[in-house]
């Protein structure tokens, strides 16, 4: 007789139970094991969850399952290359300096001299009605410090908060547009501490346009991987608050957003005014053609660099092969149309033209304040 009909759950670990018997059942037979090899391993983590409160993945559970969790994320355009994510599996650490070294290998690995390598570094888990034995503070692990002055904010206004919060713990940037700020974690019951980046290890690229020789006069730059870090991953029922990941830029992530936006550094109105637009109207459309003009300095700087990129058309391309495949796998396409249509030119793609189910599958990756 299977453990499971022998012995009942405290209700609290109800959820992660259900949880783990969709995650196991499921990725097991993609993985191509027995029905008797999925039953078996439901018993072990039954029995765990009834002695523990809580049960440890395999190496293949949390390998397959980070995988899982991309092939899931709806906002995201570049899920073709779910299968070729790198896991780092990270949970026999505890210290800070330990979790801070650790990032460093992930920026080194995924960097790989700019040939981006798509990677996710995974670390302790938090258990069950406990809370997080660590978090980390930044939106990505390698991001530009903002500091808010009397003659306006230096550097990236989405990080002012974060700068201030580093500042008073007594790091100090340079003032300049684009400082690194350092990596700030918080261990349980502690306050934050913060580690500096080693900038020999951070790939950076400064910004030229193919036909414009005065748009290096800008002194534009951006940091080649995006590693996110204020997500956490659950994988059966499990939640893992530090597991930062990475793929690669699309372009418009930096030209149409970071560098644009005005909420950012809104550079749209230097660049007109550089390349002498009409700036009178905007039935001109001068900001229509600042923006491509930016975003072509993006991607032709990041492919002189050797800094892996794609622009919006490509991505888009890249995501009716993923659904393409995942249709032909018998599985449904969910996606956020929101976040999924670039934002240069959208009605050029086919995702503007479909709608999409946006129901969230676990695993998952999920923002740190979004309910479990």
């Amino acid at each position: 007789m299977s453990i499971i009909q022998t012995n009942q759950l405290r209700p609290e670990l109800q959820y992660v139970w259900e949880e783990a018997q969709s995650f196991v059942s499921n990725s097991y037979a993609e993985l191509g094991h027995s029905a008797a090899i999925i039953q078996r391993r439901l018993d072990s983590i039954f029995a765990e969850l009834h002695e523990k409160g809580t049960y440890a993945h395999t190496t293949e559970e949390l390998e397959y399952g980070a995988k899982l969790a991309w092939r899931n994320s709806n906002r995201c355009i570049g899920r073709l290359f779910w299968q070729s994510l790198t896991v780092f599996d990270a949970r026999h650490l505890h210290t800070t300096e330990q979790y801070v070294e650790a990032m460093l290998t992930h920026i080194r690995y995924a960097t790989n001299e700019g040939r981006i390598r798509p990677t996710v570094t995974i670390f302790r888990p938090t258990e069950p009605g406990k809370p997080a034995p660590m978090r980390i503070l930044n939106y990505q692990l390698i991001r530009y410090a903002g500091y808010n002055t009397t003659t306006g904010i230096i550097g990236d206004p989405h990080s002012v908060g974060l700068t201030e919060q580093c500042e008073q713990l007594g790091w100090k940037g340079k003032q300049t547009n684009f400082d690194l700020l350092p990596i700030m974690l918080q261990q349980a019951g502690e306050p934050p501490q913060w580690f500096e980046l080693p900038e020999q290890d951070i790939k950076q690229v400064k910004l030229r346009h193919p036909s414009y020789a005065w748009f290096a006069d800008l002194e534009l730059q951006w940091y080649g991987v995006p590693i996110v870090s204020n997500m956490r991953l659950e994988i059966g029922g499990i939640s893992y608050e530090v597991a930062p990941f990475n793929g690669w830029y699309m372009g418009t992530e930096i030209g149409a957003r970071n560098l644009a936006d005005t909420d950012r550094y809104n550079m749209l109105p230097a660049i007109a005014d550089r390349m002498g637009l009409d700036m009178s109207s905007l039935a001109t459309l001068w900001k229509d053609r600042a923006l491509v003009e930016l975003n072509a300095a993006v991607l032709h700087s990041f492919k002189e660099d050797g800094v892996s990129i794609v622009d919006h058309h490509t991505a888009a391309l890249q995501f009716a092969q993923f659904e393409k495949r995942e249709q032909d796998q018998g599985r449904n396409v969910t996606g956020d149309w929101t976040w999924l249509i670039p934002p240069v030119s959208p009605a050029t793609t086919h995702i503007f033209h479909k709608s999409y189910d946006d129901t969230y599958n676990r695993p998952n990756f999920f923002y740190m304040e979004e309910s479990k």
